[in-house]
């Protein structure tokens, strides 16, 4: 979320990877620039932090550069269920540090959302040609309703190793193995400043809630905090073995909005 949480990010991550053995890191940035979209520039600072994947979610399309970008990037991915007219893939299998394959779809909801295709079948299309490479799949769901991330959690035990949802910046406290090795976590929380409301200046966004007028929704600065999981799993079967929720606190100098 903006300066505090790519700040945030560059302080903690390579310590946490070299600390936990940690082999392979997906990040959502479509809050990145300012809280809203990503640039060439912040997505280089993300990747050099130590995230492998970068996802995107409904801003994606905030800033213009990035329709060049993610037909340039191989290491940003835009919601798979877009219309297939729009650049970029959702889907795509890379290379762990440890040499493993790793496939990573992700998806938007519907519920509450803007338009577009079912989340579910094209999940379900994207899981199937992504095993057919490696066993190891990452499901990330970009949606609104924590019933519309359960759900796919469910569809997809037994099939993807894990499945994690984003979006909503507040981290929830479900995470476990569902049946058949698949770990879950409704949202991963955000990175960013928590002495806000999801991110954004509480002034603001109380004078907005208040008198339904209009005013700038600029990035907080204060109680910066990392946010995410970290799965064990079995490199042979996909199957994931524990899931462990992680919020850090960060300090960090300087404003929020940038």
């Amino acid at each position: 979320m903006g300066k505090p949480g790519r700040r945030a990010l560059a302080r903690v991550l390579p310590e946490l990877l070299a600390a936990r053995s940690i082999d392979f890191t997906v990040a959502n940035g479509e809050n990145a620039a300012r809280g809203s979209g990503i640039t060439e520039k912040l997505l280089g600072e993300i990747v050099a932090a130590g995230v492998d994947v970068v996802t995107m979610g409904d801003h994606v399309w905030k800033r213009r550069e990035v329709i060049a970008l993610l037909g340039r990037r191989r290491d940003l991915l835009r919601p798979a269920n877009l219309p297939g007219a729009c650049p970029g893939v959702g889907a795509q299998v890379f290379q762990a540090r440890n040499g493993a394959a790793v496939g990573v779809v992700t998806v938007v909801g519907r519920t509450f959302m803007g338009p577009s295709d079912c989340p579910f079948r094209r999940a379900e299309e994207e899981v199937a040609r992504l095993k057919a490479a490696t066993p190891i799949v990452l499901l990330e769901i970009h949606a609104e309703a924590s019933s519309e991330k359960m759900a796919m959690g469910w569809k997809f035990a037994g099939e993807a190793t894990c499945v994690f949802g984003t979006h909503t910046h507040v981290q929830t406290a479900d995470e476990r193995v569902l049946r058949g090795g698949t770990a879950y976590i409704t949202d991963l929380g955000m990175t960013g400043p928590h002495e806000s409301v999801i991110g954004r200046d509480i002034g603001n966004v109380l004078f907005r809630f208040e008198t339904q007028m209009h005013a700038p929704f600029t990035v907080a600065s204060g109680d910066v905090r990392v946010c995410g999981a970290v799965v064990t799993l079995d490199p042979a079967t996909g199957k994931a073995a524990a899931i462990e929720r992680v919020q850090l606190p960060v300090a960090v100098d300087g404003d929020g909005d940038e």
